[in-house]
């Protein structure tokens, strides 16, 4: 009997570990994305001020999934790990149910990009898993301890270190897998384009402008003359239809002309230069990049800056920055899901996505790009440096916890009491 149990809290264990590992996993390979997460729920709840602190409460959150999910798998810290588990459903369930009844987001966030659900489903996940928490609390009583607790906190510690360098890799390098539509090798136009016969959504756009401090909002047909300020450009769904996986990306000039198919559709390499916000953008490079403006100018290569500050942000930004490139405008939410970094830059051929670059991966270009477009693309795929990072991780904890087992092994048939 007490096999079966042991053996049933394994399942329970692993059951629950898994999807805390996914969980964390793919929101820490994407922090900027769960701190735009936070800021959408910030921003819902009237606690805008935590905005600034969203990139802490992402990487804090991922870590602490992570950690509980790792734990579950390898057997250890046990009971401190449920606990967190149990106070973190206990935040979390509630929580979710809140959102599913208000519907203030449309997509929770709990799996990152990598796997959307809606506001019930997720509620209904959070049901099962406080499920798993109770009873892998009743049968804890049967779990097998092998390490003593000093060994069992070393291996936590190295987790913890190897989550946050993880973190670290990807907010500074971007992404190692982009689960967005607008990751490399992704054609835009193919990823924009509705089928034939199928409806399609669609859209009400509308401007924000500004003249003699008062500011009003116009739709295309009614946009005023150049004596009006450009401050935000705003898109609301206004009947559902097909939606393609690109459905809200345009491009306009300072006079609000649409270049999106001109720009994408271009016979040659383009560069885009992506800053959803200028007041925010780190300047530490912008040298780096105006040599990458003059690169695209002497081999007649297209280069654009697309951004989603207005129009008197971009330029105090010209005037100060004295850079020489041209800037357009994009809703400021697409850029974010563009590329997670301000500024990144992107590089296209035809449509298609062949590079991406985070602000701290400028490439040093020197001679110009191949005839062959399919040459400029990553000779390694990003998902197989994630791939890397998780064996290393599974190689070396089995490796301390060999050698931790032969220095602190304590008798196999002693059962789960009071150590962890």
């Amino acid at each position: 009997m007490n096999s079966l149990l042991t053996n049933l809290l394994k399942i329970f264990r692993w059951l629950l570990g898994v999807v805390f590992v996914f969980s964390g996993f793919v929101k820490l390979i994407d922090p900027l994305g769960t701190a735009y997460k936070f800021q959408d729920y910030f921003a819902v709840m009237g606690l805008e001020r935590l905005s600034g602190s969203a990139l802490v409460f992402a990487v804090a959150l991922s870590v602490i999934e992570l950690l509980i999910g790792l734990n579950l798998l390898a057997g250890i810290r046990l009971k401190i790990t449920m606990i967190t588990a149990a106070v973190f459903m206990i935040v979390m369930t509630p929580l979710t149910l809140w959102i599913a009844l208000k519907n203030p987001v449309s997509d929770c966030g709990c799996f990152g990009d990598a796997l959307v659900i809606g506001n019930w489903a997720t509620f209904d996940k959070n049901i099962i898993l406080s499920l798993l928490v109770i009873a892998i609390f009743i049968l804890m009583r049967y779990h097998t301890v092998i390490l003593k607790p000093k060994a069992e906190w070393v291996l936590m510690g190295y987790s913890l270190i190897f989550a946050m360098a993880f973190a670290h890799v990807n907010y500074h390098y971007l992404p190692m897998i982009d689960f967005r539509p607008y990751k490399i090798g992704k054609n835009l136009p193919k990823e924009m384009a509705v089928p034939p016969g199928a409806q399609a959504n669609v859209y009400s756009t509308t401007f924000t402008l500004e003249k003699n401090g008062v500011q009003k909002e116009f739709s295309l047909e009614n946009y005023p003359d150049s004596t009006w300020t450009f401050v935000a450009q705003h898109t609301r769904l206004i009947k559902k239809g097909f939606t393609p996986a690109i459905h809200d990306f345009s491009i306009r000039d300072a006079n609000m002309n649409d270049l999106t198919d001109s720009i994408l559709n271009l016979n040659k390499y383009l560069f885009l230069l992506v800053s959803y916000d200028l007041d925010q953008m780190s300047t530490n490079h912008l040298a780096r990049i105006e040599h990458i403006y003059q690169f695209a100018q002497q081999n007649h290569y297209a280069f654009y800056m697309l951004t989603g500050s207005a129009s008197d942000v971009i330029a105090h930004f010209q005037q100060v920055n004295k850079v020489g490139f041209p800037i357009c405008t994009t809703d400021p939410t697409t850029l974010k899901t563009m590329i997670r970094s301000n500024p990144g830059l992107i590089l296209l051929y035809h449509g298609t996505v062949l590079n991406k670059w985070s602000n701290d991966a400028l490439p040093r270009l020197t001679d110009p790009l191949s005839s062959n477009p399919n040459d400029e693309t990553p000779s390694i795929p990003s998902a197989w440096e994630a791939l890397g990072f998780a064996v290393l991780y599974i190689i070396l904890f089995w490796v301390i916890r060999l050698w931790l087992t032969t220095k602190y092994k304590q008798s196999k048939n002693s059962y789960y009491q009071t150590t962890n």
